[in-house]
């Protein structure tokens, strides 16, 4: 008798998404207009990108105007529960969670998105956080000899950062989030209060680790458990590295200037140890945290923006 498998073919792979190049995505803007000006453009982007129109246009309308779909089908839904029970309550707000790496262009993707989805009649109060508030203080860090672990999951208050996505989840009203500072690399004493927004987006490296991340504490909650929808901002290991580097060389010739900087030693740098010194915290620590926790996430979200060279979308992929 044969073995059974010879008698089969190998089926081909089944990917989870469906692939756009970037003008299939372009298409499905569907004469969505551009509210932002190129002005706008250059207050959104960060210090190491060129943010141009075309991409807004290309890239971020469409997207934009799926999130306005995905939106406007919760609150449709919620208003027909609302019906059937006989009350009037508000809708919870519509969580979206965006990650990716460090230098990868994930918090101008964030605050674009929140600039041209607040411009939507229906859904016009839209709050950003990003979960470096979430990280303890420099001083537990150093209590707990992770201070080099900064980004990895062990630096975040876990507990602290899903309870606060819980209360506004379930539209408790000012919710404060406290405020990190990348100047004085730390926790601020100021906090930020988030009080019943429509949409809010939650930008992270870890926003999308979830309980299998956490081997050791299978029970606990997740800030993945809470999205509506989650986007994965990709690039290039070798790119992505290369896009820190660049902006490490930037701030040290400016937010590094600054006398209440973290990092204002780096100035005193040459050019050539600069760049030495920002390849080492890469390695160790961005890189490393990269391809151990960030990375293994990706397919989790349900839409990719997959970046190539100057910081260009060249590819999306979006769950089917």
């Amino acid at each position: 008798m044969l073995p059974a498998s010879s008698n089969t073919t190998t089926e081909p792979f089944m990917s989870p998404y469906l692939s756009f190049a970037r003008h299939q995505w372009a298409e499905l803007r569907n004469s969505v207009t551009m509210t932002l000006s190129e002005h706008d453009l250059q207050e959104l982007q960060g210090i190491n990108e060129s943010l141009t129109m075309k991409e807004a246009v290309e890239i971020y309308l469409p997207l934009a105007r799926l999130l306005n779909l995905y939106v406007a089908a919760r609150q449709s839904r919620n208003t027909v529960l609302n019906q059937f029970l006989g009350h009037a309550e508000k809708a919870p707000p519509f969580i979206i969670g965006i990650a990716g790496s460090v230098a990868v262009g994930k918090s101008t993707t964030a605050r674009l998105l929140r600039a041209l989805l607040s411009r939507w009649d229906n859904h016009p109060k839209v709050e950003l956080i990003t979960t470096d508030g979430f990280l303890y203080p420099n001083r537990i860090l150093h209590e707990r000899n992770i201070m080099h672990k900064k980004g990895f999951p062990e630096s975040y208050d876990i507990r602290r950062l899903v309870q606060f996505v819980s209360d506004v989840k379930a539209g408790q009203p000012h919710v404060t989030a406290p405020i990190y500072s990348h100047l004085t690399y730390d926790i601020t004493s100021q906090q930020k209060i988030v009080d019943r927004p429509d949409v809010l987006i939650i930008e992270g490296l870890n926003v999308l680790q979830s309980g299998m991340d956490y081997p050791h504490d299978p029970h606990r909650v997740f800030i993945s458990d809470f999205l509506d929808f989650s986007i994965y901002v990709d690039a290039d290991a070798e790119l992505i590295e290369k896009w820190y580097i660049d902006r490490f060389m930037k701030f040290r010739h400016g937010a590094f200037k600054k006398p209440e900087s973290y990092f204002n030693h780096y100035t005193q740098l040459t050019e050539q140890e600069a760049k030495a010194k920002a390849q080492h915290i890469w390695n160790s620590i961005n890189g490393k945290n990269l391809q151990e926790n960030i990375l293994p996430t990706k397919e989790r979200a349900q839409l990719i923006l997959r970046k190539g060279l100057c910081h260009s979308v060249e590819e999306v992929l979006l769950r089917k």
